[in-house]
């Protein structure tokens, strides 16, 4: 009877196969659905803007000459695949323009990154040494500048940095300077622009950094005669570097295309690859200059995108 049992009923392996089934189709799908984002909103963008980016100008609605069109069919397709030319990509190497503006935007973003981390990197540390009852409320102070739009808070720069703004007006009444002092329309309003609007970039990944990090070997150092300096350098940088990485390229991707900061607050002599790439699409209409010139600025972007992601790797394996 107990064979017959053992026979009629499933077996534990019949039942557990559908359950398996069904978690591997979950984890697959979990993994399927960051892949079509990326496709539908990274990748198909990309390949519409490298193609305007081998057409030729035109006075049209749209304004380039199509090209990889299927309209004629897979013969009418390979021909204008056969013609397909690189003359937007060697105007770019042949006019200084661009690369004045490739090689000051990267200035720019790589003197801001720095000075972000300088201004970022003891708030973050001051946050993980808060009390955990504090931390909710300091996390929650850092992020609130994003409850108010990014153009407003740049417009509310130019009425502090202008000569009669807030800032000058301070300084004058406390007698630190006799005339006002010229910020707007400089560099450095551009960097106090970039410092203020992407601080939460650098903030949030250090402190998630030094929150995890065990004091008791500071603790242990100082104990062994290291001095704070030291300790700081040899124990706590080095184990929130992670953060670091991850701060610095959050801070320095956005601000190599950055538009809006460099034309309210820089003026209109500020030569950056954001401004120029508005210029090139909405003044001059030449669009298939312009998506090279995006093209060239995505290319230039993957280097730090693909160091981010070895960070966020690292981290990850830490954490583990």
């Amino acid at each position: 009877m107990t064979d017959i049992a053992a026979a009629v009923s499933p077996s534990a392996e019949t039942t557990a196969l559908p359950s398996r089934l069904a978690q591997g189709f979950i984890s697959r799908l979990v993994i399927i659905i960051p892949y079509l984002w990326l496709l539908f909103f990274f990748l198909v963008p990309f390949i519409i803007v490298f193609k305007i980016s081998l057409s030729q100008t035109a006075i049209s609605m749209p304004p380039y000459t199509p090209v990889l069109d299927f309209a004629d069919g897979i013969s009418g397709f390979l021909a204008g695949f056969r013609e397909l030319n690189f003359d937007n990509y060697t105007w770019l190497t042949q006019d200084a323009l661009y690369f004045n503006a490739y090689v000051t935007s990267v200035i720019i973003a790589g003197i801001s990154t720095v000075l972000t981390l300088i201004v970022g990197y003891p708030i973050a540390y001051g946050m993980a040494r808060a009390p955990a009852s504090v931390r909710p409320t300091l996390l929650m102070l850092v992020i609130l500048p994003f409850w108010t739009s990014f153009l407003i808070r740049v417009y509310a720069w130019i009425g502090i940095l202008k000569p009669e703004g807030l800032l000058n007006q301070v300084l004058l009444a406390t007698g630190i300077i006799s005339q006002p002092l010229i910020i707007l329309n400089t560099y450095t309003a551009i960097f106090i622009g970039i410092v203020y609007s992407y601080l939460p970039f650098m903030v949030l990944p250090l402190y998630s950094s030094l929150e995890k990090m065990d004091y008791s070997l500071i603790e242990a150092a100082k104990d062994l005669g290291c001095p704070p300096t030291s300790a700081f350098w040899k124990i706590t940088f080095p184990l929130s570097l992670p953060g670091v990485i991850a701060g610095c390229l959050l801070v320095f991707i956005p601000a190599v295309g950055e538009f809006v900061i460099p034309d309210l607050l820089g003026g209109s002599q500020t030569l950056m690859i954001g401004k120029t790439l508005w210029n090139e699409f909405f003044a001059n209409r030449d669009w298939p200059v312009s998506s090279a010139v995006a093209v060239i600025l995505l290319l230039l972007l993957i280097v730090p995108i693909m160091f981010f992601q070895r960070a966020q790797a690292r981290a990850q394996e830490q954490d583990k």
